[in-house]
């Protein structure tokens, strides 16, 4: 539930609200609106599992933009680690809340539709958790994380798995495809490990990595990647 593009469906299903509202799509009001329905101090999906992922590839000093940062869980957790941290999201509600649960986060509003207000090459890592998967323009998403970042600098990114069980499975199953596909669910875009990889390369990345975790060796539930820019 840390994101620009929050992962809020889970939150508010286990909220017992409805996963739609009625305004429109990548308007500041409907990320505000995803946003009020999360209960405050929730903590983000796999938290310990992403947390020793981002900080096994990351280093005190190094300066780490915290994109889709919610409430502020990972940028509190690189902070201690040593590491200088500006964390971003397009709501204004999950950053009220992370400056109460962490004041000493450095914290900015961005919008979702415009290039971001940060600097070129500004930024060791970026670190984007379960948010690539709300992003409506995919390709300008990956521009700026790019632009941003240093060359030789490293995107570190979570978004959940479709591997072919899961798959299968939604295919057998008319209840569990409706439920995943669900046409008011903010999730946009769904991956697989062979396909993220792909498409970070397809945009300038090298040393692709990424590792499905979490679940039976089958069914995996979660996809880490790590990237690094290109130097041109």
């Amino acid at each position: 539930m840390d994101t620009a593009w929050p992962d809020v469906g889970d939150g508010r299903r286990a909220a017992g609200l409805p996963v739609g509202w009625a305004v429109p799509m990548g308007s500041r009001a409907y990320y505000e609106a995803l946003w009020e329905s999360v209960p405050a101090g929730s903590q983000p999906p796999e938290f310990a599992l992403r947390k020793g992922f981002l900080l096994e590839h990351t280093a005190a000093g190094e300066r780490v933009l915290d994109v889709g940062c919610g409430e502020g869980h990972f940028s509190s957790a690189l902070l201690r680690a040593g590491a200088s941290v500006v964390g971003v999201d397009v709501a204004e509600e999950p950053l009220r809340r992370a400056r109460a649960r962490d004041p000493a986060l450095e914290l900015r509003l961005i919008d979702a539709d415009e290039p971001w207000p940060i600097e070129d090459a500004s930024f060791d890592a970026v670190w984007a958790g379960e948010t690539i998967e709300h992003v409506l323009d995919t390709a300008g998403w990956l521009s700026e994380v790019r632009r941003v970042l240093r060359p030789g600098g490293r995107l570190l990114l979570s978004t959940p798995a479709h591997g072919r069980l899961r798959v299968l499975g939604l295919a057998l199953s008319r209840r569990a495809f409706e439920a995943h596909f669900d046409p008011r669910a903010d999730h946009l875009r769904f991956y697989t490990r062979t396909g993220l990889s792909r498409l970070l390369c397809e945009f300038g990345f090298q040393e692709v990595s990424a590792r499905a975790v979490a679940g039976p060796p089958a069914a995996r539930r979660l996809l880490l990647a790590r990237a690094v820019r290109s130097r041109w």
